[in-house]
């Protein structure tokens, strides 16, 4: 069982309150994972910067959804995918991409299929991927540069999958609807 805390503006260390301050701003609350990355300022700050670079990279909506969610699934991460189904959902997302992507269900078109097989195999081969891979998900019209960003996608997503597996961080209530458990997904 983990110790970690869940920190606020009171509890966290002095550091991490300014980037604390901006998850409050940025969401109305702390989320709890937030909370947890202040035990550690630097790991809150990188995670915070690596989700602004990441949304801020070349890929649209759907496809940002396809990234994150494509590794919070293959990586079971309890938290993550509840929360960026929500967050899909806030951003006007087709549900039918969400929903293929919690129970491992083909997408909706060529290309963000692509996406998504590039990212899995990224993910489980730990970055080895073959000709083929790569010719086929420029063949969808992706080029180098959305590689090297599904790496950025992915260092995000490594920092708070496993700060959630290790701390068990409970799902913010505002995504309670959208609780997610690997052993129940629906795949095929």
């Amino acid at each position: 069982m983990s110790t970690l805390k869940i920190h606020n503006l009171e509890t966290a260390p002095e550091e991490s309150v300014p980037f604390l301050e901006r998850s409050l701003k940025a969401n109305g609350r702390i989320p709890g994972l937030h909370g947890v990355l202040a035990g550690a300022p630097g790991l809150l700050e990188a995670y915070q910067t690596l989700h602004r670079l990441f949304t801020s990279s070349s890929f649209k909506k759907e496809e940002l959804t396809v990234v994150w969610q494509t590794i919070n699934v293959e990586h079971e991460c309890h938290y993550c995918v509840p929360a960026h189904t929500g967050i899909a959902n806030m951003m006007k997302v087709d549900p039918a991409i969400t929903e293929a992507l919690r129970n491992g269900q083909p997408m909706p078109t060529e290309k963000l299929q692509a996406l998504h097989a590039l990212t899995l195999s990224i993910v489980r081969n730990r970055g080895h991927v073959s000709d083929m891979e790569l010719e086929a998900f420029y063949a969808n019209g992706y080029e180098e540069r959305q590689l090297l960003e599904i790496i950025l996608g992915l260092s995000q997503k490594v920092i708070s999958n496993y700060v959630n597996h290790i701390a068990g961080t409970p799902v913010d209530t505002v995504f309670e609807k959208y609780k997610w458990d690997a052993a129940t997904a629906q795949t095929n």
